[in-house]
């Protein structure tokens, strides 16, 4: 499995938790932000993964 399709799947991880997480709270709810930001921060590392694969770095 490529680094790229390692950090999707976390994706889907994150992303799964953050809704589980999300029920019954609003928005604003600390661990709903905790949770939101901890995916921003692997799709952005997602987003450098393919701009480096377009520029032909080693990932």
């Amino acid at each position: 499995m490529s680094e790229l399709d390692r950090k999707l799947k976390q994706i889907e991880e994150l992303r799964f938790k953050m809704l589980k997480i999300k029920e019954g709270k609003s928005f604003t709810d600390p661990e709903v932000l905790a949770a939101s930001q901890r995916l921003d921060i692997d799709l952005n590392k997602y987003h450098d993964l393919i701009i480096k694969m377009k520029k032909g770095e080693n990932y």
